[in-house]
C-alpha cells in the first residue's frame, strides 16, 4: 500500500495521491475507475462536485494555505 499524499494547490483543488478510497455521505465509494490520483473542487464552481474540472481557473478562485502546526486536539471526557 502506497502512503496518500494530499497536496493543497494554490488556488486550485486538493490533489490526492496514492492509496485511498472517496465515499459519499452515505458511505458509498466513488468509482475512480483504477486513478491513483484525483483532484478535489475547493471552489465549489466544479460540474462535477466533488470533483475538479478546471473551473476555479475561469472564476477568480483565490486561496492560499501555507502550511502550519495544529493545536493539540482537546482531551475527551
Amino acid at each position: 500500500m502506497s502512503q496518500t499524499t494530499i497536496r493543497v494547490r494554490k488556488n486550485g483543488p486538493f490533489r490526492i495521491e496514492g492509496d485511498f478510497t472517496i465515499l459519499d455521505a452515505d458511505d458509498r465509494p466513488f468509482g475512480l475507475a483504477g486513478r491513483t490520483s484525483i483532484a478535489l473542487c475547493r471552489c465549489n464552481q466544479s460540474a462535477n462536485v466533488p470533483f475538479c474540472d478546471g473551473t476555479h481557473k475561469t472564476t477568480g478562485f483565490l486561496s492560499e494555505c501555507p502550511a502550519r502546526d495544529l493545536l493539540p486536539p482537546a482531551p475527551k471526557g
